[in-house]
């Protein structure tokens, strides 16, 4: 019972990520030219493996080779490889081999990603694992936990009254002369268990209301300036509203105000450790710096520059320097079809255009 549940999920996998993978233990090896025609062989093989076990859709058809390894298993030559398709015109079931088709013109423009691992003899290709992701990448995420503390933000609404029956508490129990008042929340977070538990950081101030004239904080009570005294707490209180009863509240409190490294978790949009360095990279669409670059520098910039402007974004033809000739040239062009703008001619006869002294007849209006 146990092995056919097993083969039921393993099928369930393949059918979502629409990859073949079976784990291989396979050792390191070492690269070889992307262009070998040993290479080409093993590619093969593996594109060829994959489009029979497709059910619907088109076969996939090579675009470039982007790298190539080899070690040795016994007798067999084991090939690790990485290269790109794109989808074919033939459709899946035909008889006839990837290598006569055509790439689709419409469609994905970019290409599909792929690996494998191919067994070599000398006059064999027996692709043991192929994967090709013919879907956008799938993002993991980290599924909700139910019942799990999750982090509130400290302006949220539904703190207001686990704050107030925190301070209220800890006025009570204190043994200042004043009332303390909130300062600043460090940090929140909400549990659901037999209603919401609330746990809190905070700190406090005390406020110019004395316990002898003021029984609890109103709007008279505002922060003391002239002489601060604060006090942090940890609190964690249980609220159940529908069951009518009183908040629970846990309070431990000391001296002092809240470290203010508490008060920078929280970081602007886009924040990240490496924000100042890529200040100091110039984008394309900046304005160059006043100071004139060096003659280095200028040569590194107008090489760059050159380069993506000869260059289109899939150029099989170009002059591949990689010591391994990696990726490879393209298999074939890939010319896809772009939507045809609307003619001018067109445009023009469906638009009424203004008599020799400017002005629009009667006629005209009748379109």
């Amino acid at each position: 019972m146990r092995s056919g549940v097993g083969l039921c999920l393993l099928g369930l996998l393949c059918l979502h990520s629409s990859a073949f993978v079976l784990a291989l233990d396979v050792q390191p090896g070492v690269l070889i030219f992307c262009d070998d025609p040993s290479v080409e062989k093993a590619v093969s093989s593996a594109v060829t493996t994959f489009n029979k076990r497709m059910s619907t859709g088109h076969q996939l058809a090579l675009y470039q080779i982007l790298s190539a390894s080899k070690s040795e298993n016994g007798s067999d030559s084991v090939y690790s490889l990485q290269f790109t398709s794109r989808r074919s015109d033939c459709p899946v079931g035909s008889s006839k081999p990837w290598t006569d088709c055509n790439y689709l013109p419409h469609g994905r423009q970019e290409p599909i990603s792929c690996n494998a691992t191919v067994y070599m003899t000398e006059t064999e290709a027996d692709t043991k694992q192929v994967a090709c992701l013919l879907d956008n990448y799938i993002i993991k995420e980290r599924a909700s936990c139910l019942g799990c503390p999750e982090e509130i933000d400290e302006n949220s609404e539904d703190l207001k009254v686990p704050l107030s029956v925190s301070i209220s508490k800890y006025n009570s129990m204190s043994d200042s002369t004043h009332l303390f008042t909130l300062h600043n929340v460090g940090h929140a977070t909400r549990q659901v268990v037999a209603g919401f538990r609330f746990k809190l950081r905070f700190d406090m101030k005390r406020t110019t209301c004395t316990k002898a004239e003021h029984k609890d904080l109103n709007d008279l009570c505002v922060p003391d300036d002239k002489d601060s005294e604060y006090a942090n707490c940890n609190s964690t209180v249980d609220v159940a509203p529908w069951r009518f009863e009183s908040p629970q509240t846990n309070i431990e409190c000391e001296a002092g105000a809240l470290p203010p490294m508490l008060f920078t978790r929280r970081r602007p949009p886009g924040w990240s450790p490496l924000r100042n360095l890529l200040y100091d990279i110039p984008s394309a669409t900046s304005s160059p710096p006043a100071a004139a670059p060096s003659k280095a520098s200028a040569k590194e910039e107008s090489s760059e520059e050159d380069t993506k402007a000869s260059k289109p974004s899939v150029a099989p033809d170009a002059v591949n320097d990689s010591p391994f000739h990696c990726p490879s040239k393209a298999w074939k062009p890939f010319n896809p079809l772009h939507p045809a703008a609307p003619a001018k001619a067109a445009t023009e006869e469906g638009t009424p255009q203004p008599t020799a002294d400017g002005t629009f007849s009667d006629l005209d209006l009748l379109g």
